[in-house]
């Protein structure tokens, strides 16, 4: 901190994906200045990337939500009112539809970009004191198959390395991420590591696209998209046929080999190929470079994650790591590189629907009268049954379970899949509360109550990234308006409930505090870190004790949170994508993330530098599509599917194989009806962790209308099958 008091400098947490860089953060009286990354935090150690440099434009009062806002008729517009009117109004919608159609009638969604003090207020506030388990978040659209494949095969959720594995690994297997774009910082780190030692440092890719990310690559396997779980059987085939497994390892610390095994070498080698698109050798040689590294280690992200069998792929990259015994040990292992800053934490917290704080699962009566002593409520408050996952809670509002929502810190009318039947979910739930940053975004528009939140630099907590590291966030401005922390706001809204004794939190660190003494003893236990100690340097969990400094891995004894301490392998046979090609639909979307932009843009939109290198939706194809379509390159191209349609230019590139056109998900309606590729994509769901297939929709392409015209304002006007997003005329109480 800089000695002039108007003039200093604090230390911070990045508020964008996973990696969880820390900041620093020149300020000049109450105004943001400036912003360098903490060369002391051992995520980024100084670097950051274009998007928190650019973060000051964001906090500033324009697009903010600044009061609160209620309306009692959709058809008229919200109208500024205090706190106090708003919560009692918000109140008195969820005490009418509770006692008419019960506790699980009301539904909570929110963001893995909520601090952890957030998560708790609200995910205690639901399970513990409303009697429902409807609480779950975005990061079900992000993370939800790795927390399953976790579970499964290592008996808990948790990534078992950390960041400083990368300087350490001779070999970086990369799935379904393009850690250049999405986790710049550490892509950073591993050209650097490539860099220190180019002979003995491989690289594989598996992405069909060639990305910057596949640029590094000693070897790119450019899969057909979904094939991902034939192509890592493949290569524990090919490590059984070479005999580069570790049978001690298997012997004394797995269950299930056999059968694994047996799964494996069912597929002969050409087959497993000519599935995946690639060539026997290159298995092979994807095969012989895993087998014969000391120190693998494997990395991936939303392309493993959003699919029909995701669960599946997280499960065959982790009966990898078994097999080679290439876990618990520096510079190794399965690591999951989650998308948003705090979508660890949220997990930590119990905040998705089948979860409690600590990792405890709400089907475990011991971990619910656990919880609900430490809340001061009767065990049998704490509902058994799992809550509807995040498409689940949508479903149900259209199919009339669901009544109510409350939405914090995301958007999904930008980011679900699917976005007809969100935007159906939305207009006919009885009441939306939404409660953001920001106003007006595309989820906003629909809302019955907005409610203004702080958001970074605003408020106090914390944040734990993708290797487990807790770091701490100070308030370093005031909010704009009349905004709120989340977690004051839900706080607020329990004490108007009636629940003033349980949720009179005088301020963040007293939240922690209850929530930290809440993990003692838990997988994840953090009884140990304390806001004095996060103050001086983030921390890795488990952490039990305040003389304990942290756990850089996990598994280091090979003994696994299993009943009988071993990991398991489990089975993961192939299962083709939900929707698959037809003459109709004849090709691939798949979509993602860009470079300098963030989830749905009502961040990163506000910063004019970041939307130089794409200002408008694009459609990446290959020349042959493209030929075949009638397209030039920055031509307008219509995509539709069996969902809806949407237009964006057209981008022509050898780098997406043929067969496959790529979208970045960012745009929504409110910047044009026909912007949004959540349009296109497909609602279903993994069986297991329940998370949307995003990464893969049957399409066709043909020129949009407006290709001879100089003019984007929305080519499909009234031609799009999507309907308008203008919100339904409602009865006021209509619960």
């Amino acid at each position: 901190m800089m000695d002039d008091q108007s003039h200093r400098r604090e230390k911070t947490y990045c508020p964008y994906c996973g990696v969880g860089c820390g900041l620093e953060v020149e300020l000049e009286g109450p105004r943001a200045v400036k912003i360098r990354g903490d060369p002391h935090h051992p995520a980024n150690f100084g670097e950051i990337c274009a998007k928190a440099a650019h973060l000051i434009p964001t906090i500033r009062p324009v697009g903010r939500a600044l009061y609160p806002l209620v309306r009692e008729h959709r058809d008229e517009p919200l109208k500024r009112t205090s706190w106090n009117e708003a919560l009692c109004y918000a109140a008195r919608r969820f005490e009418q539809i509770i006692a008419r159609h019960g506790p699980d009638a009301v539904a909570f969604y929110g963001s893995g970009q909520l601090l952890t003090e957030d998560y708790y207020v609200f995910n205690k506030l639901a399970k513990g004191f409303l009697g429902t388990n409807n609480f779950d978040t975005n990061s079900r659209l992000c993370m939800a198959s790795t927390v399953a494949a976790y579970n499964a095969a290592l008996g808990s959720d948790g990534p078992p390395g950390c960041y400083a594995d990368i300087e350490l690994a001779d070999l970086f297997l990369l799935v379904g991420t393009n850690t250049a774009w999405c986790h710049p910082i550490l892509f950073r780190r591993i050209e650097k590591r490539k860099r220190q030692d180019p002979a003995n440092v491989k690289v594989i890719v598996v992405d069909p696209r060639r990305t910057r990310t596949a640029e590094l690559a000693d070897l790119h396997l450019p899969i057909r998209p979904g094939t991902d779980v034939i192509l890592l059987n493949a290569i524990l085939a090919e490590l059984i046929r070479g005999d580069l497994i570790d049978r001690k390892f298997i012997r004394d610390h797995t269950n299930g080999w056999e059968e694994i095994c047996h799964q494996a070498m069912a597929w002969p080698l050409e087959r497993s190929a000519a599935a995946c698109g690639i060539t026997p050798r290159q298995i092979k040689d994807a095969a012989m470079m895993f087998g014969r590294a000391p120190r693998p280690l494997s990395m991936w992200s939303m392309g493993a994650n959003q699919s029909t069998s995701g669960t599946q792929k997280n499960l065959a990259i982790i009966n990898l790591h078994l097999a080679t015994g290439t876990i618990g040990r520096p510079g190794c292992g399965p690591f999951s590189l989650t998308g948003q800053p705090n979508a660890m934490g949220g997990r930590e917290v119990g905040g998705l629907a089948h979860l409690l704080p600590g990792y405890r699962n709400i089907s475990n009566p011991h971990d619910r009268i656990a919880v609900a002593q430490a809340w001061g409520v009767r065990p049998a408050a704490l509902s058994p049954k799992a809550g509807l996952s995040a498409l689940e809670i949508f479903d149900g509002i259209v199919d009339g379970r669901i009544k109510a929502v409350w939405i914090i810190c995301t958007n999904p009318a930008v980011s679900m899949p699917d976005l007809d039947h969100a935007a159906r979910a939305l207009a006919k739930a009885d009441l939306v509360v939404a409660q953001d940053s920001f106003h007006p975004t595309d989820t906003t528009t629909y809302a019955d109550v907005v409610l203004p939140a702080a958001h970074w630099p605003e408020k106090e907590g914390v944040m734990t990234n993708s290797e487990r590291r807790i770091t701490y966030l100070p308030q370093l401005l005031q909010p704009p308006g009349e905004a709120l922390p989340d977690w004051k706001i839900g706080a607020l809204f329990a004490q108007t409930l009636g629940h003033t004794e349980s949720f009179n939190y005088p301020n963040a660190e007293s939240v922690f505090e209850e929530y930290r003494r809440l993990t003692a003893g838990t997988p994840i236990d953090i009884s140990g870190i304390t806001y004095a100690r996060l103050r001086k340097s983030p921390l890795q969990w488990p952490c039990p004790s305040e003389d304990h400094h942290g756990t850089n891995r996990l598994y280091g004894d090979h003994i696994f949170p299993t009943p009988d301490g071993r990991a398991r392998f489990l089975q993961n046979e192939y299962q083709p994508p939900a929707e698959i090609p037809d003459l109709q639909y004849p090709l691939i979307l798949t979509t993602g993330r860009i470079r300098n932009q963030w989830h749905t843009m009502t961040r990163t939109g506000k910063a004019a530098a970041l939307l130089k290198d794409a200002p408008q939706p694009y459609l990446e194809v290959h020349p042959d599509d493209a030929a075949a379509a009638g397209l030039s390159n920055q031509d307008w191209a219509e995509v539709r599917s069996r969902r809806g349609a949407m237009v964006a230019q057209v981008r022509i590139t050898k780098a997406i194989p043929r067969g496959v056109c790529f979208a970045p998900f960012h745009w929504g309606r409110l910047s044009g009806e026909s912007n949004a590729a959540n349009n296109l994509t497909n609602r279903a769901i993994d069986p297991v962790s329940k998370q949307p297939e995003l990464k893969f929709a049957a399409i066709s392409l043909r020129r949009a209308p407006c290709s001879e015209t100089a003019s984007r304002t929305d080519p499909l006007s009234g031609a799009s099958p999507s309907r308008s997003l203008a919100p339904l005329q409602k009865k006021p109480g209509g619960a």
